[in-house]
């Protein structure tokens, strides 16, 4: 049986993903992610797409044994996107991310950054990456994303589910 290659992508992404998760519970019990809520001057959202998990998330990722989440948020934000962050950020929220474990947690921060984003993404985990307007979204921008900016956007009560 052969499966069709947008299948075969999301078999991957499943098997990595769980594959990745499980070491993760082994290893740390716990799984803490950060993520960067950018914003430019006229209010549009800053959006990367990775190579290895489908659809536009915010800039982030984990949170490393021994390093702080800010720190993490730097990192993670110049790795990704080449900006760097200015300030403290200022934390959005705190949620439980279901989809990934029962044991993930994802921060959300409010950055302000400074720099331009190059031409090319500066990492191999980043396949493309750009601003865009909360009314004109990549139809495959993750859920929780979506959630996110609503709150901001639109003022909505924050929920505590990604």
């Amino acid at each position: 049986m052969t499966l069709a290659p947008e299948r075969r992508a999301g078999v991957f992404h499943w098997l990595y993903s769980y594959i990745l998760h499980t070491v993760f519970l082994m290893t740390r019990g716990l799984t803490l992610g950060v993520r960067a809520i950018v914003r430019s001057n006229d209010g549009r959202f800053l959006l990367v797409r990775h190579t290895y998990t489908p659809g536009w998330h915010f800039p982030g990722g984990g949170v490393e044994k021994g390093e702080s989440a800010e720190a993490a948020l730097r990192s993670e934000l110049r790795e990704e996107t080449g900006l760097s962050l200015v300030g403290r950020p200022v934390l959005h929220g705190v949620f439980h991310n279901c989809a990934v474990s029962r044991c993930d947690h994802v921060l959300t921060y409010l950055c302000d950054v400074t720099g331009s984003l190059p031409e090319i993404p500066p990492s191999h985990e980043i396949a493309e990456f750009g601003y865009f307007d909360f009314n004109a979204l990549p139809d495959d921008t993750d859920p929780g994303t979506v959630r996110r900016m609503r709150e901001i956007v639109e003022d909505v009560p924050r929920g505590d589910v990604w």
